[in-house]
């Protein structure tokens, strides 16, 4: 399937576990349910929440990541070099177990070809997005034990994130996202840092997405012309649109994922508002450049929250579909713009 309509909704990646799905979570580490009884509750969820998706009406979904705990600990757990000491606090109450990196980073072996593969086999798209976190976000989030430097540790996960890639796209992905919410944080890295995307990235002759949800874009948009990817995903919402005003600022010729609801709020919005959003997004992007997404991912928020929110984001889409249906424009392509 390489055409899509015009203007693609989709999702970054995360989406808020059942309730249920917690509770299984919580019994395993009890040790009351069994690997393979949690397996099953993992499957379920995702069917789950495919349908939600299906009812709301996403163009691209994805498994929602409910396999994942965290977007660093997860990869972290499943590559060679990687020690856990204990839990760190992230924000008031929320802790993670922050990895440090004690030996050279090593790839093991597949990380989310199951994950990927369960997706692709209950989606009602034939076109599932599979979201993987950067090397330079890792590296970020991380503790350094073993590298002399940041950049030496960025460029070897970037290595193991490229040989990942390749195995999805084996396996028949068509559109993946390395999410890098890190890569705006530290000004003087920035430039080495894309290069380093680039490196995970290579030979990936699918469309490739960077998600950033933090930080400064204008420290990125100054070398977007040095990006291989097709895409960047970007929030938008939350700032207010903002950012588009970069866009005349900066030379920019890849697509845009375009956040049109805040992921930070149980407020939801109208899909008044995000038509308004799309339309003035269409003063600088023609249509076949513009893909349509949240903020971020939708996991903090309770699930009748996210549900309601991509309802929002396609009624809105939709309306604006009509308009452009009207001067002929209808499909867009799949199809990688860069030559990786």
């Amino acid at each position: 399937m390489s055409e899509l309509p015009v203007l693609p909704t989709t999702v970054i990646g995360s989406y808020p576990r059942p309730k249920w799905l917690r509770e299984a979570i919580r019994l395993h580490k009890a040790g009351k349910v069994s690997d393979e009884e949690l397996t099953e509750a993992f499957d379920d969820a995702v069917v789950v929440v495919m349908r939600d998706q299906q009812v709301a009406g996403v163009d691209i979904p994805s498994d929602g990541e409910m396999r994942r705990d965290e977007m660093v600990e997860y990869f972290a757990e499943r590559l060679g070099g990687f020690r856990f000491y204990g839990p760190v606090r992230v924000w008031g109450t929320a802790y993670y177990r922050k990895p440090s990196v004690v030996g050279r980073v090593e790839y093991l072996g597949p990380m989310l070809l199951h994950e990927f593969k369960f997706a692709q086999h209950v989606s009602y798209s034939t076109i599932v997005k599979v979201p993987i976190t950067g090397p330079y976000t890792i590296a970020e989030w991380s503790y350094n034990e073993y590298y002399k430097t940041k950049r030496d540790l960025v460029f070897d996960l970037a290595k193991v994130i490229n040989q990942e890639l390749k195995t999805l796209v084996e396996a028949g992905a068509k559109f993946v996202q390395v999410d890098e919410p890190a890569l705006p944080t530290h000004e003087d890295e920035v430039e080495w840092a894309i290069d380093a995307v680039n490196e995970a990235v290579k030979g990936i002759n699918v469309k490739v997405a960077v998600h950033i949800c933090y930080g400064d874009y204008s420290r990125v948009l100054r070398y977007a012309d040095r990006l291989k990817v097709d895409q960047l995903a970007l929030e938008f919402a939350n700032r207010n649109f903002e950012p588009l005003k970069l866009f005349k600022e900066y030379k920019y010729d890849l697509e845009l994922g375009f956040g049109v609801v805040d992921v930070h709020t149980n407020k939801v919005e109208e899909p008044q508002t995000v038509a308004k959003a799309i339309r003035k997004a269409l003063e600088i992007f023609p249509p076949e450049r513009l893909f349509i997404n949240p903020d971020c991912g939708l996991k903090l928020r309770p699930r009748r929250v996210a549900f309601e929110k991509l309802k929002v984001m396609v009624e809105g889409t939709r309306m604006v579909r009509e308009e452009l249906k009207k001067k002929g424009i209808t499909t867009t392509s799949l199809k990688p713009i860069i030559n990786r």
